[in-house]
């Protein structure tokens, strides 16, 4: 498993993402030319991967970008790799892609589940940033019926 949000493009700040359009902050969110390069395609050719997660629990920092961990996350070769994460299918990845998969929950199922690990202000802040640009994606760049299964979830 490769969790996109590894792969969160962290050098942009706050007041950078608050500057671009919901389509941009979709287009912009993952940095999907490193998920590539340091976890797809070594994965794909038989070798592990390596790379530095993005540093969400070290918070922003004073230009309200976030950094990179120090230590690597590692995998180790296999035949089968599940990039997670809602920007994982991205066009840009299509070639590596033999299966996309939608899970796709009610709103109301997602939102207790943000209210429920994430703080008041933190979630009203992420929803006003990033609900639109998910609502892009999910209708623009990738709509529900380009995904090859779509399952429902609770």
């Amino acid at each position: 498993v490769v969790p996109e949000d590894d792969f969160f493009t962290a050098h942009i700040s706050v007041a950078g993402w608050d500057a671009r359009t919901p389509a941009r902050r979709a287009a912009d969110c993952l940095d999907w030319r490193r998920l590539r390069r340091e976890a797809l395609e070594p994965l794909q050719s038989g070798r592990p991967a390596a790379w530095h997660a993005l540093d969400f629990a070290g918070g922003p920092r004073a230009d309200g970008s976030y950094g990179l961990q120090a230590g690597l996350t590692t995998r180790a070769a296999t035949s089968i790799v599940l990039a997670d994460g809602a920007y994982s299918a991205r066009p840009e990845l299509a070639d590596m892609i033999d299966l996309t998969v939608l899970v796709e929950a009610p709103s109301d199922v997602r939102a207790e589940r943000l209210a429920a690990r994430e703080e008041p202000a933190f979630l009203a802040a992420w929803l006003a940033r990033w609900g639109r640009a998910e609502d892009h994606y999910f209708t623009v760049t990738r709509p529900r019926c380009t995904f090859d299964v779509v399952i429902g979830g609770r």
